[in-house]
């Protein structure tokens, strides 16, 4: 067993797997202002999104569905995706992304 400090991270919000004895699992700290996500984009791996707190609206494929905390959306490989804060507070999510580094294909 190791620990690292988030403060200890190249990047303070992403934690890459392959820097880590090449670990199957990557994921981001998100702290978003209201309005405010990524566009629309793939991965070739599923990604796990935890909503910690706030409401976050997604959208994966054609399903648009608006997640609060305490929920926990799943999205397939090579499904387009996009979520941002849908609430008037900061969202805090963790992003799990299923593979030991980042590969994003930006679609907008």
């Amino acid at each position: 067993m190791y620990v690292v400090k988030r403060e200890q991270l190249p990047d303070p919000d992403s934690f890459a797997g392959e820097d880590h004895g090449g670990l199957g699992v990557s994921f981001l700290y998100v702290d978003a202002a209201p309005g405010k996500g990524p566009a629309l984009h793939k991965h070739a791996y599923a990604e796990i999104f935890i909503v910690l707190e706030g409401e976050s609206r997604f959208t994966a494929g054609d399903e648009e569905r608006l997640v609060v905390a305490g929920e926990i959306v799943v999205v397939p490989p090579d499904t387009p995706h996009r979520f941002y804060n849908a609430g008037e507070d900061t969202l805090r999510q963790i992003d799990i992304h299923v593979s030991p580094r980042f590969v994003t294909e930006w679609l907008e």
